[in-house]
C-alpha cells in the first residue's frame, strides 16, 4: 500500500503520516499540488493521495482525471471550515479525513484503498485444498487465473501467491478493472506519452511498468472491453507493451495473475471475451469455493471479524454463541466472505451482554425502500414475503443509489458493501434491461 500526501508534514498532517506508516503504508510526499503531479506520473504503484485541504484539492482532483490517472483523492483537515470539506467533496474528493486524524479511520481508508479487507483464514479441508494448489504454483511463473464468486477471496489468495513466489520481494501491483471508466484503463494499464490526448501533460508510467520484476494483478478481468483485450493479448505474448501515443515498444518482466467472477468459456462463446487471451491468462486455474462449500471456515473467520471490529469500535470483545454460530453456518451466504464480514460488524455493534447472540445477528437484506403500499404491510419483514431476495436486493441497491444522486462510493458505504460489488451488481443489472441512475461523475463510476 503506497500513500502520497499532499501538504506539510509540520503538523496534523504529518501526525496521519506516522499512523499510516504504522499500518504499514508506504508514503511519499509532495509540499504542494504541483509538485504531486510529477510522482502521480511516474509512480503507477501508487494507491491513495491525502491531500490538505490548504492546498487546492479540487485542482488535485482534476488534473488526476484530465492525465487519466484512476486514484482516489482523501481530503484531509481540521473540522473548523466545515464549508472547505464540503467543497472538497463536491470537487471529487472520495472521502474526508478530519484532522487530528483518528488511527482506526486512518486504517478503514487504507483498507479500502488497498482492496485487502482480511487475512488468508483456512479451516475448511476444501479451502485448505484450493490453498495448497496456489502454493504448489506460486513459485513458477505462470500466469494464473483465479475464478470464484463475488466475495470469496480471489484477491487475498492472489497476494498469498504473491508472497510465496519468487517476486515476493518486488511489487504486488492491482488494478480493478471493473472500478476504472473504460477511459482511462487503457492509460491506468500501459501509461501514456505526452500529447497522447487532451490533458496529457508529460510522460505517465502505468501499471505494467510499476509491476516491472513483480506481480500484475487484474481484478475481474472480465469486465475489460474487448478492445483493450487485444492490446493485452500482445502484452502477455511479446512481454512488451506500448505506452498510448508511443511509438517505441517497452520491455516488461511481470507476471501476471487474474481474477473473475463470471465463467469465462461462456464470455468467450458470448464474444465477449477472447478465447486468446483466455488460454494465455488461464495457464493455471485455481478455483475460489464459496463460503457455502466451505463452512468449516465460518467460525475462524466470525472470530477474526469479531476482534477485528470489536478493535475498531473500542468495544470488548464478545465470543460468539453457540446458537448464533449454528445460525451462521446454516445461511447460505450469497455475499460470501464480505457478506459474512458485514454481518459480523454489524452484530459487534449490536451485541449486549458477554457474548454475541442470536438477537445480534442480522441476516439478509432489509426492507427495500421501493417497496409498494401493496407489498409492504404492517410488521416490517412480513411486507417482503412472496418476493425473491435477489428482487429486493436489486430494488434496494438501485434506490440507495438514486437517493445518494449516483454517487456510487456513498451508496456502497450505505450498503455495507465494497464499491467493486456494488458496480458489477449494477452492471448487471444494466444488462438485464433495469434503469440504473447514472454516476455523480466520471471518477465516481
Amino acid at each position: 500500500m503506497k500513500v502520497l500526501i499532499i501538504g506539510s508534514l509540520a503538523g496534523d498532517l504529518g501526525q496521519a503520516a506516522r499512523i499510516a506508516i504504522a499500518r504499514g503504508a508506504r508514503l511519499d510526499h509532495a509540499d504542494n499540488a504541483d509538485r504531486a503531479m510529477p510522482r502521480l506520473r511516474a509512480d503507477a504503484g501508487l494507491d491513495l493521495v491525502l491531500c490538505d485541504l490548504s492546498q487546492d484539492v479540487a485542482a488535485v482532483v482534476r488534473a488526476v482525471a484530465r492525465e487519466r490517472i484512476a486514484i482516489p483523492v482523501v481530503a484531509c483537515g481540521t473540522n473548523d471550515d466545515p464549508d472547505a470539506a464540503v467543497r472538497a467533496i463536491q470537487a471529487g474528493a472520495r472521502e474526508f479525513l478530519p484532522l487530528p486524524p483518528d488511527p482506526d479511520l486512518i486504517a478503514a481508508i487504507l483498507e479500502a484503498a488497498s482492496g485487502e479487507t482480511h487475512a488468508l483464514i483456512v479451516n475448511d479441508p476444501i479451502m485448505a485444498a484450493a490453498v495448497r494448489r496456489a502454493e504448489q504454483v506460486a513459485k513458477s511463473e505462470a500466469s494464473v487465473l483465479i475464478f470464484g464468486e463475488s466475495g470469496t477471496g480471489k484477491e487475498i489468495l492472489a497476494r498469498h501467491i504473491h508472497r510465496r513466489s519468487r517476486r515476493a520481494q518486488k511489487s504486488f501491483v492491482a488494478l480493478n478493472c471493473a472500478a476504472i471508466p473504460e477511459n482511462l484503463l487503457e492509460s491506468e494499464l500501459f501509461g501514456h506519452e505526452k500529447g497522447a490526448f487532451s490533458g496529457a501533460m508529460a510522460r505517465r508510467i502505468g501499471k505494467f511498468e510499476a509491476a516491472q520484476g513483480g506481480t500484475l494483478l487484474l481484478d475481474e478481468i472480465s469486465e475489460m472491453d474487448i478492445r483493450l483485450q487485444a492490446k493485452l493479448l500482445r502484452a502477455v505474448q511479446e512481454r512488451e507493451i506500448d505506452r498510448v501515443g508511443g511509438d517505441t515498444p517497452v520491455k516488461i518482466d511481470v507476471r501476471i495473475l487474474a481474477t473473475t467472477n463470471r465463467d469465462l468459456p461462456a464470455e468467450c462463446r458470448q464474444g465477449r471475451f477472447r478465447e486468446d487471451l483466455y488460454f494465455r491468462l488461464n495457464v493455471v486455474s485455481l478455483a475460489v469455493p464459496s463460503l457455502r462449500e466451505r463452512p468449516g471456515d465460518i467460525a475462524a473467520l466470525s472470530e477474526y471479524f469479531g476482534r477485528k471490529y470489536a478493535d475498531v469500535n473500542g468495544l470488548p470483545y464478545r465470543p460468539i454463541s453457540q446458537a448464533a454460530l449454528m445460525r451462521l453456518i446454516a445461511h447460505p451466504w450469497r455475499g460470501n466472505v464480505r457478506e459474512l464480514e458485514n454481518t459480523i460488524h454489524r452484530a459487534v455493534l449490536l451485541a449486549d451482554g458477554r457474548e454475541i447472540g442470536l438477537e445480534a445477528v442480522e441476516l439478509g437484506p432489509p426492507m427495500s425502500p421501493t417497496t409498494t403500499t401493496a407489498t409492504a404491510q404492517p410488521g416490517g419483514i412480513a411486507g417482503l414475503v412472496g418476493r425473491r431476495m435477489d428482487e429486493v436486493e436489486r430494488d434496494l441497491i438501485i434506490e440507495t443509489v438514486s437517493r445518494t444522486l449516483g454517487n456510487r462510493t456513498h451508496a456502497a458505504t450505505i450498503l455495507g458493501i465494497s464499491i467493486r460489488a456494488l458496480r458489477n451488481k449494477l452492471k448487471d443489472y444494466t444488462a438485464q434491461g433495469m434503469p440504473v441512475p447514472p454516476p455523480q461523475s466520471s471518477l465516481a463510476a
